[in-house]
């Protein structure tokens, strides 16, 4: 499937960096407040590849056309979070007892505990 995205076609862009904050304006709109940061890369014979960082709370200089792609956030830390806000303490202590790995040594339930959740984020019973 050939999904169309930000990247296929330029967009105007203008960046302005002071220090520590900058104005990113895409096609005529602030995007300032909506990213956590951006990369601006540009190779000769190419136009700039410009990436956005979307923050997740919404709270250098470059004017011109740029292909512009949107990245991943790859902190896994809010995600890892969220899992485990929704782990049962009974369930994980009864699961981790009843593994076939345990071995006797030291610290070995929080190793079953530590195979127990990933096995659940795996999507593994």
């Amino acid at each position: 499937m050939n999904e169309q995205t930000f990247a296929d076609e330029p967009h105007t862009v203008r960046i302005t960096a002071d220090g520590h904050t900058a104005t990113v304006v895409l096609d005529g709109a602030d995007m300032s407040r909506a990213l956590a940061g951006y990369t601006l890369e540009h190779r000769v014979g190419q136009p700039p590849l410009l990436v956005l960082y979307p923050s997740p709370r919404h709270s250098a200089a470059f004017d011109g056309l740029a292909h512009v792609a949107v990245a991943e956030t790859t902190d896994p830390g809010p995600a890892v979070a969220e899992f485990l806000r929704h782990i049962n303490p009974t369930a994980l202590d009864q699961a981790a007892l009843q593994r076939n790995d345990l071995d006797g040594s030291p610290n070995e339930l929080t190793k079953a505990m530590l195979a127990q959740l990933i096995d659940w984020a795996e999507g593994r019973t």
